[in-house]
């Protein structure tokens, strides 16, 4: 009788397997960046609930963390952000090198600057931020300049749509300024604050959620954007046309991260593991309108993404992209304290 008590008490303390808690992943992404239909396959095929919530800009989702949001088992930082969270402790290591498709990853998403050997992160989408405008509204085509988002003319004065990131606006500014982004001077950010206050009373809103839907719907009639959400916008309003702007333009990558303290670990690598699938990440380009890093998923795509310029671009625009880069805490403190005061 005594050792079937000692029994039944080691089973009633014994942990939980690991099993009992692998039911759901806590996705925290981008707003609008993620195929619903691709998320309940992914619960069909694996019987893990998907949970997602979401945020507009890298700062915002590094607040939420920092403020204590914990319980998220995947984070999508760009490039830059994840190197800042591996330097501040706030992720954990993945070894994405270890997960069976990592060997769909092409070059140069493999072997990262932000993440050498993928020790932190599996990439997600790429792309480019630039400008789109309504050339029903402007009466033709205007010139490839950032110099029509800053002093738009006439016809857009009121119809402009700004990414509410401070990021976003001081690189954009920089680059039509011809001012190193990564600046630690105090005299380049009143440059580019100036240039930001003088543009303002033409902007509509600053706001980097339903940019597309903005768009397509002639909400505004100018947006700077992202060019995945430019190629959603263009399917429903043909008329608009796609800037790689002379001065330049940031381009960058968005990757998965699992931050310390998920919950789910097991899950959340099932979920990665399965997200460089060709046939699941080429699902999710289709959709959202951006490229990807499995080349394997080229013949999957669709014909009007492969042949969308601001998706695939063109040779004589590549010398216009500016790869993102990690700057400096005194480049970043200088960012937001311009951000501060424009936005106030």
């Amino acid at each position: 009788m005594f050792r079937r008590l000692l029994l039944a008490a080691a089973v009633a303390f014994a942990p939980l397997p690991a099993m009992a808690q692998a039911k759901e992943v806590k996705l925290f992404n981008w707003s609008n960046y993620m195929p619903p239909d691709l998320l309940k396959r992914f619960e069909a095929e694996t019987g893990i609930k998907v949970i997602l919530d979401s945020y507009d800009s890298n700062e915002s989702m590094l607040a939420k963390l920092q403020a204590g949001g914990s319980g998220y088992d995947i984070v999508v930082p760009t490039g830059p952000t994840l190197k800042n969270m591996v330097r501040d402790g706030m992720l954990l290591k993945i070894d994405a090198g270890k997960l069976s498709n990592f060997k769909n990853v092409g070059a140069p998403f493999d072997k990262p600057e932000f993440d050498p050997e993928r020790a932190y992160s599996v990439p997600y989408m790429w792309g480019t931020t630039g400008l789109t405008y309504d050339t029903a509204v402007t009466g033709g085509k205007l010139e490839d300049s950032w110099k029509i988002l800053f002093d738009p003319p006439a016809s857009l004065v009121g119809k402009v749509g700004m990414l509410n990131a401070p990021g976003e606006a001081w690189n954009t500014a920089a680059h039509y300024l011809g001012i190193d982004r990564c600046t630690e001077k105090g005299e380049d950010a009143q440059k580019i604050y100036d240039l930001l206050a003088k543009q303002k009373p033409a902007v509509a809103i600053y706001s980097s959620n339903a940019t597309a839907d903005r768009v397509a719907a002639g909400e505004v009639a100018m947006q700077q954007m992202w060019n995945g959400a430019y190629r959603r916008a263009k399917v429903r309003k043909a008329t608009l046309e796609w800037v790689y702007p002379k001065e330049g333009l940031d381009s960058w990558s968005d990757n998965f991260a699992v931050p310390k303290g998920a919950p789910n670990l097991e899950n959340a690598k099932a979920f990665l593991n399965w997200m460089m699938d060709p046939k699941n990440i080429a699902e999710a380009s289709n959709f959202l309108g951006y490229n990807n890093a499995i080349p394997a998923s080229a013949p999957l795509l669709s014909d009007a993404l492969r042949n969308e310029p601001a998706i695939n671009t063109p040779a004589d625009m590549l010398a216009r992209l500016r790869p993102a880069m990690n700057c400096s805490t005194v480049t970043q403190d200088l960012r937001d304290k311009v951000w501060t005061r424009l936005r106030r």
